[in-house]
C-alpha cells in the first residue's frame, strides 16, 4: 500500500508573541482537514511532531490537537520527538500507519514555539540534542557544534567561506518568493560573505548568515492511502522513505562525511527505483550552511570534498540541474524544530501539486526529495514523493 498526502497547512515562521504551541496546533490541524476535503471524525490517528526540549513549559502535548475538534476526542494521538528531524519522524510514523492499513486517514501536526526563550537557555536546549559529555560545553550552542565541524572541513579541503555565502545568498533569494519564511530578503552574496556589524562570526567560520534562524511556527499534512487519494481534490504520493540512525558522539565517527544521511539517501533512492539525477529538486536541512555543503556530498551530488562544486557551478539554483531548497530551505524559511520535517514535506508536496507560491514555483516537477536531519547528521530521514499520474 502506498500513501499520499491529501491535505496540508501551514503557518508563516516567524515570532509571535500572540501564539501558544496549543493556538498554533490547532490552527494547522483545522486548516488541513479541510484542505483535505474530510471531516475530523474521518481522522483514524494523529501524530505530532514536538521537540520541545524546555521551549514549552507544556510538556505532554499529543492530545492538544484535539484541541481543534471535539471529534477529534479519543482517536489515537501520539508525540514523536528525534531533536531536528522531529517532523519527519512524525511524517514516518503516519506513513507506516497507512501502509500497514492500520488507518485510512492520519493526520500529522509539527509544532515549535522558540522564541518566547532567552537566548542563552535556547543555546541550551538546543545542545540537548548533542552528545553532552563530549559537547556539553561547547561554546555557542550547536552552532558552536557546526563551527567546529566547518572548522574541520576547512582544515581538511581548504577555506570555503565562497561556497558557503553563496548557499546562504541562494536560500535567502528564494526565501523572498515564499510568503511562510520568516526572513523573505534577498541579502546577496557580498553581504554573506563579508564580515559586518550585521553579519558577524557566531562560531568558528560561521557567520550569522550562515546559521538558521529561531522560529515559532507550525505546518500539518493528511495522509490517506493511494487508492482513497485517487477520488480525493488533490494527492501526492509517497514513492519512498528512509530512516538511517547514526552514533550520537561525532567522536564515534567520521563528522565530514554524514554517513547516516548517505545511507539514508541510498535505501531511499533504491527503494524509489531512481537515481539521485531523477529527481526535479530536494529541500534539505541547512541548518547551517556548512551542513547543506557537506549534504551535497552526502547525497551523492559531488565527490566527497567537492561540495563546493554544486554552489560554485550554479547546480543548485532554481535553474539549475538540481535545485536546493527552493522553498528558502531553514536558512530564510526559519527552523521552528518540531515542525521542519513536516513543513518541508508541505512545501514539496505543494511544488509536486503545482500549488507553491507564484515565484517559488518550479516548471512540471516530476520528483522531490527530502533529507532532514536531527543532531550532527545523527537522525537521517529522507522521503521522495510525485504527483499523482
Amino acid at each position: 500500500m502506498t500513501a499520499s498526502i491529501v491535505g496540508w497547512a501551514h503557518t508563516p515562521f516567524g515570532k509571535f508573541d500572540t501564539e501558544t504551541v496549543e493556538s498554533l496546533v490547532v490552527k494547522v490541524a483545522n486548516e488541513a482537514i479541510a484542505d483535505a476535503g474530510i471531516s475530523a471524525g474521518d481522522v483514524d490517528e494523529i501524530v505530532l511532531g514536538h521537540f520541545n526540549a524546555g521551549f514549552s513549559p507544556q510538556d505532554f502535548t499529543a492530545s492538544l490537537v484535539l484541541q481543534a475538534d471535539p471529534a477529534l476526542r479519543f482517536k489515537p494521538a501520539t508525540r514523536v520527538e528525534n531533536a531536528c528531524a522531529t517532523g519527519s519522524a512524525a511524517v514516518h510514523q503516519g506513513i507506516r500507519a497507512i501502509d500497514v492499513g492500520a488507518a485510512k486517514f492520519v493526520l500529522v501536526v509539527g509544532v515549535e514555539q522558540m522564541t518566547r526563550t532567552p537566548s542563552a537557555e535556547i543555546g541550551r536546549n538546543l545542545l540537548k540534542a548533542s552528545y553532552l559529555p563530549e559537547d556539553g560545553d561547547v561554546v555557542g550552542g550547536f552552532a558552536g557544534v557546526f563551527g567546529k565541524i566547518a572548522q574541520a572541513y576547512f582544515q581538511k579541503y581548504g577555506d570555503q567561506s565562497d561556497a558557503l555565502a553563496l548557499i546562504a545568498a541562494k536560500n535567502h533569494k528564494n526565501g523572498v518568493a515564499n510568503p511562510y519564511a520568516q526572513m523573505r530578503k534577498d541579502y546577496g552574496y557580498e553581504f554573506c560573505r563579508s564580515e559586518s556589524e550585521k553579519n558577524p562570526f557566531v562560531a568558528g567560520p560561521l557567520k550569522r548568515t550562515d546559521c538558521s534562524l529561531v522560529s515559532d511556527g507550525a505546518a500539518a499534512l493528511v495522509l490517506t492511502d493511494s487508492e482513497t487519494a485517487k477520488s480525493m481534490g488533490k494527492a501526492v504520493n509517497v514513492r519512498a522513505t528512509a530512516h538511517a540512525q547514526d552514533f550520537l558522539p561525532m567522536s564515534k565517527r567520521d563528522i565530514l562525511q554524514f554517513e547516516g544521511c548517505t545511507v539514508a539517501w541510498q535505501r531511499a533512492l533504491q527503494k524509489a527505483g531512481v537515481q539521485l539525477s531523477d529527481l526535479s529538486f530536494v529541500e534539505t536541512h541547512d541548518c547551517f550552511t556548512v551542513a547543506e555543503l557537506i549534504e551535497y556530498e552526502a547525497m551523492g551530488l559531488t565527490p566527497k570534498g567537492q561540495g563546493a562544486r554544486a554552489i560554485l557551478e550554479g547546480w543548485t539554483q532554481k535553474d539549475g540541474k538540481l535545485p536546493v531548497n527552493p522553498s528558502g530551505g531553514l536558512k530564510a524559511k526559519g527552523h521552528p524544530i518540531g515542525a521542519t520535517g513536516v513543513s518541508m514535506h508541505v512545501m514539496t508536496a505543494m511544488q509536486l501539486a503545482g500549488q507553491a507560491p507564484e515565484g517559488m514555483q518550479l516548471k512540471s516537477p516530476q520528483l522531490g526529495g527530502i533529507f532532514n536531519m536531527g543532531g550532527a547528521a545523527v537522525a537521517n530521514y529522507v522521503s521522495v514523493l510525485e504527483p499523482v499520474k
